[in-house]
């Protein structure tokens, strides 16, 4: 409905958590087999092979979730042809998973550049005061924590899907409930789509709870299973996760020993 680009909402300290989550999510996107599908040229049934490969080792399948109990049989990321053709291979791992740590892994691998920017963009819009409320270790704890609870709760309504959940959308959808409760009244310049991409400086409360009513609406219509390929269950869990644990801050006044940063403007 919108897209944030910056908050008017300056902070405290610098956000290194933050940054180093960006930081992390770019490299490992940058070496992961989504790259060669992201490019300009013809994608081969090898670079397909290989990324399906990869998602399932560092994916997180709800499937393998609930049981904590990995595949049998993966794809290896090697080509072959069977009775109906070129296909990928199938055959046991020669890897040990452990699924509950996909999910930790599964947060820091991307689909393709649209997904990662997606998720990238909110993260350094709304991070840095979260962090900034939170303090450093206790912001990456949480981030962590309801990026675990938005994959489990979508793996407890799917228990049966083999898809592999990928992406830190959970994580930071926690980061945005967390925002919403702390800064509601935060202004925030978005683009406006269906206005031409004009530009406007909206409260967080407003971009915020439209976003999440998307999700919710999402999750209605598509039965939860996030049917277009976007678990947006998970974003609804994530994003109320972040609102829970972020109330109890909310009665605290940050303190103000600190300078700001950026410094404000003289």
């Amino acid at each position: 409905m919108v897209i944030p680009v910056y908050d008017v909402n300056p902070v405290r300290r610098t956000p290194w958590v933050t940054y180093g989550l960006i930081a992390a999510n770019v490299a490992v996107f940058l070496v992961t087999p989504a790259i060669a599908l992201s490019g300009v040229e013809g994608v081969s049934l090898s670079d397909l092979c290989q990324q399906d490969a990869f998602y399932e080792r560092y994916g997180a399948i709800p499937d393998e979730m609930i049981g904590n109990d990995p595949a049998t049989l993966v794809p290896t990321g090697d080509v072959g042809v069977g009775p109906s053709g070129p296909g990928c291979i199938i055959a046991a791992p020669t890897y040990d998973k452990e699924p509950a740590l996909s999910v930790l892994t599964a947060m820091f691998v991307h689909g393709g550049w649209l997904h990662l920017l997606g998720n990238m963009l909110f993260l350094w819009v709304f991070g840095n005061n979260v962090e900034d409320r939170m303090g450093r270790l206790r912001f990456l704890l949480f981030y962590l924590f309801c990026g675990y609870v938005a994959a489990y709760g979508f793996a407890l309504v799917n228990a049966s899907s083999t898809v592999p959940l990928v992406g830190a959308s959970g994580a930071i959808a926690g980061v945005l409930g967390a925002y919403i409760v702390l800064y509601p009244r935060a202004r925030v310049w978005s683009l406006v789509p269906f206005l031409l991409f004009l530009p406007l400086r909206l409260p967080a409360w407003l971009v915020l709870g439209a976003w999440f009513l998307l999700q919710w609406f999402y999750t209605a219509n598509l039965q939860v299973s996030g049917g277009d390929g976007v678990a947006y269950l998970a974003h609804v869990l994530g994003f109320l996760t972040g609102v829970l644990l972020a109330l109890p801050l909310k009665a605290r006044r940050p303190a103000s020993t600190a300078p700001a940063w950026p410094p404000p403007a003289r």
